[in-house]
């Protein structure tokens, strides 16, 4: 028997070979329509378009597990369920990594090789995303007047519509923790909640106490690191996102219209539970 021979891996006895009638990997993940889905419009094609069609579709494929996970833990905060809540929570914060991650990919696209087939793009631009858009209305960073930008897509519009109606994660958090018998202040549980979410004093004494007592509300405790870590891996996306746009074209105007990196950089002063992070200032005195 030759060396060939010894290395060909036998197929297993069990191994179902014929797909005549039934599933297969390709049909179960509809791969002729992922993998059709990617549609390069320079001319002639560049080589490099298709990296920077599949990193943005595998955002947005991110993005859509990421809202779905959202939606369930903002569900399951209202039906009390905390333990579920934290669950989704995790998930999420697995997905932001990979997210993060993601731009190293896209950062090998060099300028040069970045400006042959960007002009090709029009006004297409991720801040028309409406499922980014859409994480940052279902964790409190509402604005009605970003409706506008999805007129012309209804399913977005009315997603968007319906998450600007609806209280936040962040809101439906305050409501459960009141649920449970802390002190939640009114201010908090009457907001308007089509609006931004802002800072509230109110609500500092509530979380300094248990930060300085955790083995009294230890549910109270751990939710509050694990928005904490949500928040924190959302600012590495956006500063990763930030980097990579500079690395690639500078301080050029974003294709969208927006000024580009100052756009972006200014997003790292958003933040989406400001009461988690201030009460750090107050925490031991």
């Amino acid at each position: 028997m030759g060396a060939d021979e010894e290395n060909l891996r036998a197929i297993e006895p069990g191994i179902v070979t014929d797909f005549t009638d039934r599933m297969t990997y390709a049909s179960y993940l509809d791969l002729d329509t992922l993998l059709g889905a990617q549609h390069p419009v320079s001319v002639p094609e560049h080589h490099d378009e298709l990296l920077f069609i599949i990193a943005h579709q595998t955002s947005e494929l991110w993005l859509k597990l990421t809202l779905h996970e959202l939606e369930a833990a903002k569900t399951a905060l209202a039906q009390d369920d905390i333990a579920v809540a934290l669950k989704c929570i995790a998930r999420v914060k697995h997905i932001q990594k990979s997210l993060t991650e993601q731009w190293s990919v896209l950062a090998t696209l060099t300028p040069t090789e970045y400006s042959e087939f960007r002009g090709s793009l029009g006004n297409a631009s991720g801040f028309q995303s409406h499922q980014y858009r859409a994480v940052e209305f279902i964790l409190g960073n509402k604005n009605a007047g970003m409706l506008a930008v999805f007129e012309s897509d209804p399913a977005a519009h009315a997603l968007l519509s319906r998450l600007l109606d609806e209280p936040s994660l962040y809101d439906e958090f305050w409501r459960h923790l009141h649920r449970t018998g802390l002190a939640v202040p009114t201010s908090a549980l009457e907001r308007d909640v089509r609006t931004a979410y802002t800072m509230n004093p109110d609500l500092v004494p509530l979380i300094k106490d248990v930060y300085e007592h955790p083995h009294q509300n230890w549910a109270a405790y751990e939710s509050f690191e694990e928005l904490v870590d949500l928040e924190e891996n959302f600012q590495l996306w956006r500063f990763r996102h930030m980097r990579t746009v500079l690395r690639t074209i500078g301080t050029k105007p974003g294709t969208g219209g927006s000024s580009g990196v100052g756009f972006l950089r200014r997003a790292l002063d958003l933040t989406f539970f400001p009461e988690l992070f201030a009460v750090r200032t107050e925490v031991g005195r």
